[in-house]
């Protein structure tokens, strides 16, 4: 299975939200997970799933690293990069 991974800085504006981006990856066939250093441990949840986004407490400044597995990864992962900065 085809997998394609990238670290970003997160730089979003206000009016940004997390449901716009939990249904911007909805029509993706991929998985896509963030992974973040959060409270001394990397917590990794799929971006598909509204509740693991709240966890994540995403800010602007955070660094992650987002990963896409499946056939169309590449595509999810470009949107995903430009959603978040």
């Amino acid at each position: 299975m085809k997998t394609v991974s990238q670290k970003i800085i997160i730089n979003i504006s206000e009016d940004q939200t997390i449901i716009e981006l939990s249904k911007l990856v909805q029509p993706y066939r991929s998985e896509i997970f963030l992974e973040k250093f959060l409270n001394g441990s990397v917590r990794e949840i799929n971006l598909k799933s509204f509740l693991g986004l709240i966890t994540l407490r995403l800010q602007n400044k955070d660094q992650i690293t987002i990963k896409a597995v499946g056939e169309d990864c590449e595509e999810a992962l470009i949107k995903v990069v430009e959603y978040l900065t």
